[in-house]
């Protein structure tokens, strides 16, 4: 049995959205991204497990058996998907209680650094090692 086209159609262009949605930087666009991964995900585990059989029960068909590992892994997916929903909602409403925006904002620090490294600086908290010395694995002399 082949995968319908339209299926394989269906996730990819389910994952093109999700990716495209996370990229973005308000939370409710990241969390919407998320389930249509999920999703992505389901329909795809349901398109690789094969085509449908008897139920995975010795002796009670003497049908071909359908591979229960898909099945596990779907609903494992689903479980997945549910708790990340629940964390992001949870995160953007935690967020625009407090700001008013779910929108994530650039960070202080990776700003800074940013800008040192464009000007070739170093940190001020940055000690050169003496010529010759043996540092170990922190980058510590010994």
């Amino acid at each position: 049995m082949s995968p319908s086209l339209t299926l394989v159609l269906l996730v990819g262009v389910l994952v093109a959205c999700g990716v495209t949605l996370i990229l973005e930087r308000s939370l409710s666009r990241i969390l919407v991204g998320f389930v249509l991964l999920g999703n992505a995900v389901n329909i795809l585990l349901l398109l690789v497990s094969g085509p449908a059989g008897a139920p995975p029960i010795v002796g009670l068909s003497d049908d071909e058996m359908a591979d229960p590992l898909p099945q596990a892994m779907a609903l494992t997916a689903i479980v997945i998907t549910l708790g990340t929903t629940a964390f992001g909602l949870a995160l953007a409403y935690r967020a625009w209680q407090l700001r008013g925006t779910d929108d994530v904002q650039d960070d202080v620090e990776d700003d800074l650094i940013r800008r040192r490294a464009e000007r070739d600086e170093v940190s001020s908290t940055f000690e050169e090692a003496a010529p010759g010395a043996v540092l170990d694995e922190e980058g510590a002399d010994q």
